[in-house]
Order: structure tokens, then C-alpha cells, then sequence
């Protein structure tokens, strides 16, 4: 296993970003920078052995400072929708910024970890970064120790442990929002891999894609992705679901949810072979099929677009805090917050 460092470019302030490459004896390859705690490349063998870059991303950390899909970030502390960018914690309403209609989305585009410098440090096999984020940072209770973790494995896997620790209650719920394209990420359109997700029920929303606090089977609807198909196949159904969300921008109810990390999807790309089995201790995943990706040039000269690149979001179900029998999001001196979510790559 190796580790190696190189410049990648400065902030507004001057300030230089690392961009750290781990890579395993397969050349298998995860690419992470101390600018957000993203993932900017990812280098997985197709069937004939061939490497290719799987992430939509940036060359440098100049296109990470607007990154308004939010390619390869770390959000937090809080994922998702929250209906009215309000939340209560023991009584008190905090006031969050209104980012989305009127719905907090993602914490804060400008100031959320995705757009900090964290502090990092290389070991054998994973980068650990980490930061102090304060008491009242975007609205958020709490004096809050952040930390990250990117392992790469013999096993052609991307780790990613998340560890907070607050002073206060606060709301906590973070992912990654990685974009995956296992044909290469120029290659255009995702709508022809194929999706598993073990998962019986969806969470459906309202026009705000705020859930409605329902749990609704997925069978005979065009959510029901418990036998692999493409996404294609019903991305375009006359269901007002996907309607509201324009395409898939749902969450998934994993089946069987009892903390432990066990398998919730699997994404298979026919063209290169390569598949994606995403692992997690959490109770939901977002599947997001890049429906809004604005159109732009990316690494390399790619050009990105609609469904160029498709998220599968580990995370607590969006808007729990203001639904009490989703499940709790709050946690403190007395509950730290600790979750792991793998992606693991074979052909």
C-alpha cells in the first residue's frame, strides 16, 4: 500500500490543498483532498484490466470552490432536505440557512465541511482528516471534533468512517455525495447500469422533496429495484414521485435495518463490467440519478451533464429531526456520532 502527496492548488486566501493518492497492489486507487474531505478520483480496473476513473470531479481545487452538485463531498453535519431549515433540540428552535426553496439542503453550500480545510494525517493505508467546527456554525448547536476517515483496502474498497463528537445535542447526519460512473467519468449517461437496492420501502415526498413521513412498498412501482435493472428503464414512468424529483431522488429504506454493515446496493455497468456493492451501517440510502447536473466541463475536458453520474448516499432518513418516528439524529456529550460506509469494486 502506498501513499503519495502533491499540491493541488490554492484556496482564495492562499492557503495550498494536498491531494493525497492511496493506492493498493492492484492499482486500485482513491484519490482525497484536505479541501472538504472530498473524493476526486477513483481508478478501478473494467473487465480487460483497464484503468479508468470512475467520480465526476475537478483538476484542481478552484473547481471544488464552487462544486454546486457537490461532487465527491463530505456533507455535514446535516445531509438532505430539512422542511422549513428549522430544527428543535430540547425545545429550541435553531434557524438554519434557506438554501433550497425553503428547505435547508446539504447544511450550507458556502460554508459547509465540503468548502472547510481540514487537518490531515497519511498513514499506511488512510488519510484521517479532521476538524473543530464551532458552537452556532451554520445555525448548528454544538462545539463539534470532526473526523473522516478514507481507507483504501486489498480488496478494492473505499472505507469511509465518520466520527463526531459534541458538547451539545446537535443534529447530526452526514454522507458522502460521490458521483459514480463505472464506465469512466466522461462517459455520458448512467441510465444503462443496473441498480440493485435492497430495500422494500421508499421514503415518498412531497413537490418540496420533503418526506411525507410515509414508508410505501416499492412493489409495482417503478422504486422497486430489489432485482437489478437499469435505471433507464423507469427513470421516465408517469409517476408523480419521480415528477417532483426529476428523475431518482429518493430515499430507500434498507431492509432489515439493525446498525450492523451489511450490503444496501449494488450497481453493475455492462459496457466495462465493473460493479459497485455499497456497504453501511446506516437505515437509508438516497439514490440520486443526477438529474440536475448543470452542464460544464469537468476533469480533463469531460463534459458533464444529466445523469453523467449517479449518487448512492448512506445516511439517517432526510428531515428525521422533524419526524419523530423516523429514527433519532440528535446526538451529544453522552452519544457520539460514529457510522462506516464501504464501496467496494470488483469485475
Amino acid at each position: 500500500m502506498a501513499i503519495t502527496t502533491k499540491s493541488f492548488g490554492c484556496t482564495p486566501d492562499g492557503t495550498e490543498a494536498t491531494l493525497y493518492s492511496i493506492s493498493n497492489s492492484n492499482g486500485f486507487t482513491a484519490e482525497v483532498t484536505n479541501f472538504g474531505a472530498i473524493v476526486v478520483k477513483l481508478l478501478v480496473p473494467d473487465k480487460h484490466g483497464e484503468m479508468a476513473d470512475v467520480v465526476l470531479g475537478y483538476d484542481s481545487v478552484d473547481g471544488y470552490l464552487t462544486n454546486s452538485d457537490f461532487f465527491g463531498a463530505t456533507i455535514g453535519q446535516s445531509a438532505n432536505r430539512i422542511d422549513n431549515a428549522k430544527i428543535n433540540i430540547d425545545g429550541v428552535t435553531y434557524s438554519l440557512t434557506a438554501n433550497d426553496g425553503t428547505n435547508n439542503l446539504h447544511s450550507d453550500a458556502d460554508s459547509g465541511y465540503h468548502k472547510r480545510l481540514w487537518n490531515a494525517e497519511p498513514k499506511d493505508n488512510c488519510v484521517i482528516f479532521t476538524l473543530e467546527d464551532a458552537d452556532g456554525s451554520m445555525g448548528f448547536p454544538g462545539s463539534k471534533k470532526v473526523r473522516v476517515t478514507y481507507t483504501v483496502t486489498d480488496y478494492n474498497e473505499l472505507k469511509i468512517e465518520y466520527s463526531v463528537i459534541s458538547d451539545k445535542p446537535t443534529l447530526i447526519n452526514m454522507t458522502n455525495h460521490t458521483y459514480f460512473n463505472l464506465s469512466g467519468h466522461a462517459s455520458g449517461s448512467i441510465e444503462n447500469h443496473r441498480l440493485y437496492i435492497d430495500a422494500f420501502h421508499y421514503t415518498p415526498v412531497y413537490e418540496r422533496l420533503i418526506p411525507t413521513g410515509d414508508l410505501l412498498p416499492v412493489e409495482g412501482t417503478p422504486f422497486d429495484f430489489r432485482i437489478m435493472k437499469t435505471i433507464g428503464e423507469d427513470i421516465n414512468a408517469d409517476d408523480i414521485q419521480l415528477k417532483y424529483g426529476q428523475g431518482y431522488d429518493h430515499n430507500f429504506v434498507i431492509d432489515n435495518y439493525d446498525g450492523s454493515i451489511k450490503k444496501a446496493a449494488e450497481v453493475d455497468d455492462p459496457a466495462s463490467g465493473r460493479k459497485m456493492e455499497v456497504y453501511t451501517d446506516r437505515p437509508g440510502v438516497q439514490f440520486y440519478a443526477g438529474n440536475c447536473i448543470h452542464p460544464h466541463t469537468g476533469k480533463a475536458g469531460a463534459v458533464y451533464g444529466k445523469r453523467s453520474g449517479l449518487c448512492l448516499e448512506t445516511q439517517a432518513f432526510p428531515d428525521a429531526v422533524n419526524q419523530p418516528h423516523f429514527q433519532n439524529v440528535i446526538y451529544g456529550p453522552e452519544r457520539p456520532y460514529n457510522t462506516t460506509t464501504i464501496y467496494k469494486f470488483h469485475n
